[in-house]
C-alpha cells in the first residue's frame, strides 16, 4: 500500500477511535443519575437515629417522590453502579447496619436472660446471682458498643450519595477516559494536508 493511502486510513482509524470514546464516555457519563436526599435525612449528623434514608432521583420537582432506600441501603446501589468510591460507602453503611442489628439482638437477649432468672421458679426470686450480673454486664457493654457503632453510620450512607453526585460515574474511571484527549480538531501540515490533531492535559 502506498504511503499516502496509508496515512489516509491510519488517519480515519484514529477519527474513529476518538468519536467512539466520546460516544462511549458521554452514553456512560448520562447514566450517573443526581441523587437527592430527603430534607430531613440530608440533616442527619452523628449519633443521629438509625431509621431508613428516603432518596429521590427527580428534578425541577416542588414536591418529589421520595423513595425509601431500604435498611442496608439496598435501592439505592442499583443507582451508584460503576462508582467505587459511593459503593465503598454503601458497603461500610451495610456494615454498620449489620452490627447495629447484632447489637440490638445482644441487649434483647441480655434482658431477656436476666429476666428469666428473676422469674425462675426459685423459693425466692433473685435480682443479682451470678447468671444476672454476667447479663447486666453484657447489656452494659451492648449499650456502649452502640454508641460507637452509630456515631458514623449516618454519615457513611451520606457520603455514597455524595460521591454518586460529585460526578465519579464508571465514565471517569474506565481506560478510555483516562486516554480520551482533551481537545481533538484540524490543523494542516507544511505541505497543505489536513491533519487530525489531539492533545492531553497532564494530570
Amino acid at each position: 500500500m502506498p504511503l499516502p493511502a496509508l496515512i489516509r486510513v491510519l488517519r480515519r482509524s484514529a477519527l474513529a477511535v476518538v468519536c467512539l470514546t466520546g460516544l462511549t464516555v458521554g452514553a456512560q457519563a448520562q447514566q450517573a443519575t443526581i441523587i437527592r436526599l430527603a430534607p430531613e435525612d440530608q440533616e442527619r449528623g452523628l449519633n443521629g437515629v438509625q431509621k431508613n434514608f428516603y432518596f429521590t432521583t427527580e428534578t425541577g420537582i416542588a414536591t418529589p417522590d421520595y423513595r425509601n432506600a431500604g435498611f442496608f441501603g439496598q435501592h439505592l446501589r442499583p443507582y451508584l453502579a460503576g462508582n467505587q468510591e459511593a459503593l465503598g460507602n454503601l458497603n461500610r453503611y451495610r456494615q454498620q447496619k449489620w452490627l447495629f442489628v447484632a447489637e440490638r439482638l445482644t441487649f434483647v437477649g441480655a434482658v431477656g436472660l436476666y429476666s428469666q432468672q428473676v422469674l425462675a421458679l426459685d423459693e425466692k426470686q433473685q435480682y443479682f446471682n451470678n447468671t444476672q450480673k454476667a447479663a447486666v454486664g453484657l447489656a452494659a457493654f451492648s449499650l456502649l458498643s452502640n454508641v460507637f457503632i452509630s456515631r458514623n453510620t449516618n454519615s457513611h450512607f451520606q457520603r455514597a450519595v455524595e460521591a454518586n453526585n460529585a460526578g465519579l460515574p464508571a465514565a471517569r474511571t474506565g481506560v478510555l477516559y483516562q486516554l480520551r484527549p482533551s481537545t481533538v480538531g484540524l490543523a494542516a501540515s507544511a505541505t497543505g494536508q489536513p491533519l487530525l490533531a489531539l492533545s492531553w492535559n497532564l494530570r
